[in-house]
């Protein structure tokens, strides 16, 4: 459950290849933020750097 897996390169999951195919770009370090809708699209994105508190006011105008 908590093993560790790759992000980046030939041998990334296949959970963030398709995440990143999304939202272009590597995963430059730990606490990447994503956003998926109910329906499995990728919404939005978030680097490291972005807090909890900015993203939620960034939420109603991405859930309209």
């Amino acid at each position: 459950m908590f093993a560790k897996i790759d992000v980046n390169g030939d041998a990334e999951a296949e959970l963030y290849t398709m995440l990143k195919a999304a939202q272009p770009g590597d995963i430059g370090w730990n606490f990447e933020k994503f956003l998926v809708d109910g329906d499995g699209n990728v919404v939005a994105r978030w680097g490291t750097g972005d807090t909890p508190e900015a993203i939620g006011e960034q939420l109603p105008s991405l859930m309209g």
